[in-house]
């Protein structure tokens, strides 16, 4: 992807966050305003709500933190420096597994088409079967909902994981070394799949039957447990909500605006649009049986350390009703 399109990684906005003295402990300070910092991934919220109109008239402060995968965003939601964090449901998890401090409090399921094993146009490797001897690149990191597609894909294929050499990298590191033909085949999601899909990739294995489709918005206790920025939030989270309908009643105008906001080629907003318009929604009983499943699952193959019980990380109450 362009580099208009991903406006900050995860060191320069942890050195900046540094810099402002950005801390998770927030709320109101010498008569300031409440300020919320939102994490986001490829300006995908952030363009909603702005093409929405739905944040107006706030009487509370935000700021955009944008991050190229769920890896570094759930990183920086850790260390205090972003309050929310939009990820995939399995990195939300891992990110728990490993003594996060977080709550999900909102979720959203997308197609599953949007997350796929993909290979270059002209690779010889015509199935999943076919990746092993092979090198496949997984973004963004182990634990990601790219991951788990691989592992799934392989069982699936009664393909050994250890037949196949697999690497990590950050999302636009990997489109990089993708196109450039370094790697044979590249687990990936959202807009970099539909972008690489779009000249011309092929995709052996999308997540229909596997993943599930959500994104997850985590936030950081400390955040949830200032009155100020918890107040903050639950509005924040109705004006996602309000973004959303929106976008999904008016998908075109929604497309030429992301186009505008990102950078991106009007063809591949209206791509990117159609895969990823989906409603927010409340973390109930819809968002919490399927992601356990995966949990359970994931944790069977041995790659989430501990196993979690998703209802234990998930906080309902800050939604709006």
């Amino acid at each position: 992807m362009g580099g208009s399109l991903l406006l900050s990684d995860r060191r320069n906005f942890l050195a900046s966050a540094a810099a402002l003295g950005l801390a998770a402990c927030g709320g109101v300070a010498n008569g300031a305003r409440t300020k919320l910092v939102l994490g986001d991934q490829v300006h995908l919220l952030q363009s909603k709500a702005e093409a929405a109109g739905a944040l107006r008239n706030l009487d509370y402060d935000i700021e955009w933190a944008n991050f190229v995968g769920a890896a570094p965003l759930l990183e920086a939601l850790n260390a205090g420096a972003v309050d929310t964090a939009p990820a995939g449901d399995l990195p939300v998890v891992l990110a728990a597994a490993a003594g996060a401090p977080l709550k999900v409090i909102a979720g959203s399921v997308s197609s599953t088409r949007d997350i796929g094993i993909i290979v270059p146009p002209e690779s010889p490797i015509r199935s999943v079967a076919g990746l092993a001897g092979h090198r496949v690149i997984v973004s963004s990191a182990r634990g990601s909902i790219s991951h788990y597609l691989l592992i799934e894909a392989l069982k699936e294929a009664k393909v050994d994981r250890k037949a196949v050499d697999i690497g990590f990298m950050l999302p636009n590191d990997a489109a990089a070394a993708f196109t450039a033909g370094r790697v044979d085949a590249w687990a990936t999601f959202g807009t970099y799949q539909i972008a690489a899909e779009s000249r011309g990739a092929r995709v052996l294995r999308d997540g229909q039957g596997i993943n599930t489709g959500l994104t997850l918005i985590a936030a950081s206790q400390a955040a949830l447990n200032d009155p100020g920025k918890r107040r903050a939030l639950r509005d924040v989270l109705a004006r996602f909500r309000t973004a959303s309908r929106w976008a999904q009643a008016h998908p075109d105008a929604y497309a030429g605006l992301f186009a505008k906001a990102t950078g991106v080629d009007p063809k591949l907003a209206k791509l990117i649009v159609d895969r990823q318009n989906p409603l927010l929604v409340p973390p109930d009983g819809a968002i919490i049986k399927p992601l356990q499943r995966v949990v359970d699952r994931f944790h069977a193959d041995g790659e989430l350390p501990v196993h979690v019980d998703v209802a234990n990380i998930v906080d309902p109450t800050v939604f709006p009703a």
